[in-house]
């Protein structure tokens, strides 16, 4: 008989990142703390010469995280539920500083003791090891982990639970025959909510400038169209998920996106970050193939939205103002790949109906917020009181943006480019139409949070659209 105990009271230890919860602090704590202060990426460099350990404990000396919004797997949890029930002893055991592992024990209730990172000391591997055996003894205790982290846990256990195994644990299980907590796979789906597809929509934009020049035949133009948009949705992609990395904590308190990828544990942060530098190197390398100047349009853009991510999305009426320059980015960045002259009435029209757009979004945002009076929405700089003002500048913009469209549509560079410039005077009335209908679906409660992505899906704006498609077309072309 093996000389370990068969009792069958043993204690239970849990490893916490990847296995209790569907994530790694250590990621999350870091990224809390550049969204805090991003001038902290300076030290990390310095604090990590110092081992995993300190770089942990200053993380966590900075920092606070809400265990009660945390990915847990729910098996993990109930089995733990369970176990405690019967009069188990149930230890939490991980490499995450004291102050987050107290933070989860407190909220969760089933621990009876914490082994966590204290110190210089990286409660992982052998170390861990070592902590449960001169607490239990060798064999005194099953564990529950998840990765090559944990292969020598689980040769001192006397019971191996492998939960959602990486590789080398999963080559451990099989080996072994332990019993195994499978976690979800990622799939298709999961990769394109990452990539956030819906949002290359806006990257269409690009080929306005084309088609305001009439240049529909021009094969050379066409091709720069494609690659400048494949580059624009590569770094847009990049963007959403480096933008989703420092929102995981504000994400996780909203109603759907707590359900994206990253905040719900279903991808790590190990993979976005790989993700990140597939699609720079995409972007990248698309814009090589393309005028130097769309080269800069791109690196202002990847810029602007890194800015924007930092700290520009909480700041109040800078934010939206910043929103719609990256909108009109894209059809500067159409005009630089194609060679088309640049046009200050469609740079000026750009401006004013995409802040409009954006200030939609930020209506919606308060209109669907429970803060009281005083209070700001998580993670920007509007108050609950804003909710009016940020209306009344979202409807005068919409009304600019069709003014602007209408000195257009009088000047004489509509009347050299357009045998029949009066099919082109419908079009004011028709941006109107859709500025102000995405106003009153918002004030119904009936609007996208992303009014740009909902104007491109709704078939009644699909229809103005392709009116306005038509009469630009008549206007040029008819006999």
């Amino acid at each position: 008989m093996d000389a370990r105990s068969d009792n069958v009271a043993i204690p239970l230890a849990v490893d916490l990142d990847g296995t209790l919860i569907a994530s790694d602090l250590l990621w999350e704590g870091l990224f809390l703390l550049l969204r805090k202060n991003p001038a902290y990426f300076f030290l990390v460099p310095f604090w990590l010469i110092g081992g995993p350990a300190r770089l942990k404990q200053e993380i966590a000396a900075r920092v606070d995280i809400d265990a009660a919004s945390l990915p847990y797997r729910e098996a993990v949890v109930a089995r733990l539920r369970k176990e405690h029930a019967a009069g188990r002893r149930i230890v939490l055991a991980t490499g995450t500083p004291r102050k987050f592992a107290e933070a989860i024990a407190a909220h969760l209730g089933l621990f009876d003791m914490v082994l966590a990172t204290d110190g210089l000391e990286n409660l992982t591997s052998g170390r861990k090891r070592a902590a449960l055996i001169a607490a239990f003894g060798d064999g005194g205790f099953d564990y529950a982990g998840n990765s090559r982290h944990d292969l020598k846990v689980f040769d001192a256990a006397r019971e191996a639970i492998v939960v959602a195994p990486d590789r080398k644990a999963a080559r451990w299980q099989a080996r072994h025959g332990c019993e195994v907590v499978p976690g979800a796979k990622p799939n298709v789906r999961t990769i394109l909510k990452m990539l956030r597809v819906h949002q290359w929509l806006k990257n269409s934009l690009i080929a306005v400038p084309v088609a305001l020049s009439h240049e529909y035949l021009d094969g050379q133009m066409l091709i720069a169209c494609a690659l400048a948009f494949i580059s624009f949705c590569a770094a847009a992609s990049a963007i959403y998920i480096i933008n989703d990395f420092f929102d995981l904590a504000l994400d996780r308190a909203h109603p759907t996106k707590r359900n994206r990828p990253f905040a719900s544990g279903a991808l790590s942060v190990p993979f976005g970050l790989v993700s990140v530098a597939v699609l720079l190197a995409i972007s990248l390398g698309t814009s090589l193939f393309l005028p130097v100047e769309f080269f800069g349009v791109l690196c202002l853009y990847l810029v602007a939205t890194t800015a924007y991510s930092l700290a520009v999305k909480r700041m109040l009426l800078i934010d939206v103002l910043m929103l719609a320059g990256l909108y009109t980015v894209r059809v500067l960045a159409g005009t630089v790949a194609t060679g088309v002259d640049e046009s200050f009435w469609l740079l000026a029209f750009s401006i004013f109906f995409f802040l409009s757009l954006a200030l939609v979004k930020r209506y919606v945002e308060l209109r669907s917020s429970t803060i009281s009076m005083g209070e700001r929405i998580a993670g920007r700089g509007y108050r609950a009181e804003d909710q009016e003002i940020v209306a009344q500048a979202g409807m005068a913009s919409a009304f600019s943006a069709a003014l602007v469209l209408a000195l257009y549509i009088d000047s004489s560079a509509v009347r050299e480019l357009y045998p029949h410039p009066w099919l082109v005077w419908p079009l004011a009335p028709l941006v109107l139409y859709l500025t102000m209908r995405a106003w009153i679906l918002a004030r119904r409660d009936e609007m996208h949070d992303d009014p740009v992505v909902f104007i491109i899906r709704d078939w009644r704006s699909q229809i103005v659209t392709v009116m306005g498609a038509a009469l630009l077309f008549g206007a040029r072309w008819a006999g």
